[in-house]
């Protein structure tokens, strides 16, 4: 065969495989739009009154994502309940006492019921939250509790002196670079440091004291970091009852007067990027803030 002949062939193969994979993907992504578009629809145009379900999960480093579901659940009025579903160690102080203020005032203020149910893991700022709603469940083997904050980070001075590397640091006043990576820190940054991890502490004891309806001292006494089952929280009162999510759902939709099986809500997730629309879920292997935790100094309610 001549070689014109042969190149004309790869070329409409070429051309017919690279419309092939265009007609898939697009039928795809139109299937993948359209079921999208349908549970939506029908979980937030169906009948009926419904409950809305804040997922909680991973480490919390914003509160940019939570607050505003929670805000738009608290605005509906179709919307009669709210289960926080906890699956996390905690994050970033600042950022878990946002979401816990804004439970507060949902619970407080729109009188809307507001439960959290701890699938396997609500410590730190993930309890340090469930503590503002009202009630709190956990299956018998979730872990609860660590009351507590810590700061890490890693100090690499001995890494520059070995590589004769200098760091140079010009500052005006004592503190401006406490926690440095460079150096040792000094009493005085450790006694200034140590002052407000203890504050932080204070603020989560009250948060839990005020949650829970017990006494400030009662939940300094076990404030020491620790965990403990959602079995051993039960007698200790850090929660009110062993159940699962779906015990969750079935007494707070008796507890807002909802007869039947309730429509649950939850906010729409969307993927942004072809490779999520193609492969799923990428972002797992992306680098991500909360995978550079441990790259600066700051403070965290936190189970590690």
């Amino acid at each position: 065969m001549p070689d014109n002949g042969r190149s004309r062939i790869w070329l409409w193969i070429v051309i017919g495989g690279g419309a092939f994979f265009l007609f898939v993907l697009a039928v795809f992504t139109l299937v993948y739009i359209t079921l999208r578009t349908g549970d939506q629809t029908s979980a937030l145009g169906s009948f009926g009154d419904k409950i809305g379900v804040v997922d909680l999960e991973g480490v919390i480093i914003t509160p940019s994502v939570v607050v505003p579901q929670l805000k738009k659940f608290a605005e509906d009025d179709s919307i009669k309940a709210i289960i926080l579903h906890v699956n996390s160690p905690g994050g970033g102080v600042a950022a878990s006492e946002e979401i816990y203020r804004e439970v507060k005032r949902i619970r407080d203020d729109k009188k809307k019921r507001v439960v959290a149910s701890i699938e396997t893991l609500g410590a730190s700022g993930a309890y340090y939250i469930s503590c503002a709603t009202d009630k709190i469940y956990a299956d018998n083997g979730s872990i609860v509790g660590s009351i507590g904050v810590i700061s890490e980070w890693v100090n690499y001075g001995d890494l520059l002196h070995w590589a004769k590397l200098k760091d140079i640091t010009m500052k005006a006043g004592e503190f401006k670079d406490t926690g440095s990576p460079t150096r040792d820190m000094t009493p005085a940054e450790k006694e200034y440091l140590q002052s407000l991890i203890d504050n932080m502490h204070t603020q989560f004891i009250q948060a839990v004291a005020d949650g829970r309806k017990a006494k400030f001292d009662d939940i300094k006494a076990i404030a020491n970091g620790k965990v403990w089952t959602g079995e051993q929280a039960l007698s200790m009162k850090l929660i009110d009852q062993v159940g699962d999510f779906q015990t969750a759902v079935d007494e707070t939709a008796k507890a807002v007067g909802i007869k039947g099986e309730p429509v649950l809500v939850h906010p729409e997730k969307e993927r942004k990027t072809v490779l999520d629309l193609l492969f799923g879920d990428v972002s797992e292997w992306l680098p991500t803030r909360e995978k550079l935790l441990e790259q600066h100094m700051n403070f965290y309610y936190l189970w590690k």
